[in-house]
């Protein structure tokens, strides 16, 4: 697929199924064949916030998104850890040098040791500016077992200012799209409970608004705020308008 045509269907989409499927057919033209993305609404400077609360998509296998997400690997990722502190593209030649300079602490060692377990050496990874200092996003692009980095370098230097804008864009999209989590989904009565209370309205305005009782709209209210791990209402109708699981146009 033409990168203008790829362009036109990822901006087009209203699925982030379909938008990541084309994103993973796309790169692997390039030969990043594993991939994986994340992207974090509550950064602060000593956490990227609660993993449940993360956005990750990602083709890798079952067993590596286990070790690497699952168990906490990724906080001490060194090109994570690039990522936090870094805008734009940096070759996973950018690790060795920390190697040889002895500037990686144990725990990145460990990370490096379970990624040469997993063959992923070879890739470059690219991190998305952000206006909010509490957000943070970036994808891993990991070239097939048996690329050299070396190899990936000479891609980049011929395709990477595409690859970069396609990877630049894709993430604008994603972070647009309704995203709902295994741990924080909300019913449909929760979402319009909070879209009403966003727009201003009391719990009495929305019983009368959704013909329920006033008790229900706080029942309703309390297990979206229970499902998205908040204590107040206005933090659920926050959260949620981020996630983009209300004030959504239907379909």
């Amino acid at each position: 697929m033409a990168i203008l045509d790829y362009l036109h269907e990822i901006t087009e989409t209203r699925s982030l199924e379909q938008l990541w499927k084309s994103h993973q057919d796309k790169m692997a033209e390039y030969g990043f064949t594993r991939i994986i993305y994340g992207y974090t609404r509550h950064k602060t400077a000593r956490s990227l916030g609660d993993p449940e609360d993360f956005l990750v998509l990602s083709n890798h296998s079952t067993d590596y998104l286990d070790g690497f997400i699952r168990s906490g690997l990724y906080f001490h990722a060194p090109m994570v850890q690039w990522a936090i502190d870094n805008d734009g593209a940096c070759s996973w030649d950018w690790v060795q040098e920390q190697v040889n300079l002895g500037l990686l602490a144990p725990a990145a060692e460990r990370v490096l040791e379970f990624n040469q377990k997993m063959d992923l050496t070879a890739g470059y990874t690219v991190s998305f500016p952000s206006a909010s200092g509490r957000f943070r996003g970036a994808i891993s692009l990991a070239a097939a077992a048996g690329v050299s980095q070396t190899q990936v370098n000479a891609i980049w230097e011929t395709h990477g200012a595409d690859i970069q804008l396609m990877n630049n864009i894709a993430h604008l999209k994603i972070i647009t799209l309704p995203y709902v989590s295994p741990h924080r989904s909300l019913t449909e009565r929760q979402k319009e409970t909070l879209q009403w209370v966003g727009d201003g309205k009391t719990t009495r305005d929305i019983a009368m608004i959704m013909g329920l009782t006033p008790a229900t709209i706080e029942k309703h209210l309390r297990l979206a705020r229970e499902s998205l791990a908040v204590d107040t209402t206005a933090q659920a109708v926050l959260k949620a308008a981020m996630l983009n699981q209300i004030f959504q146009m239907e379909n």
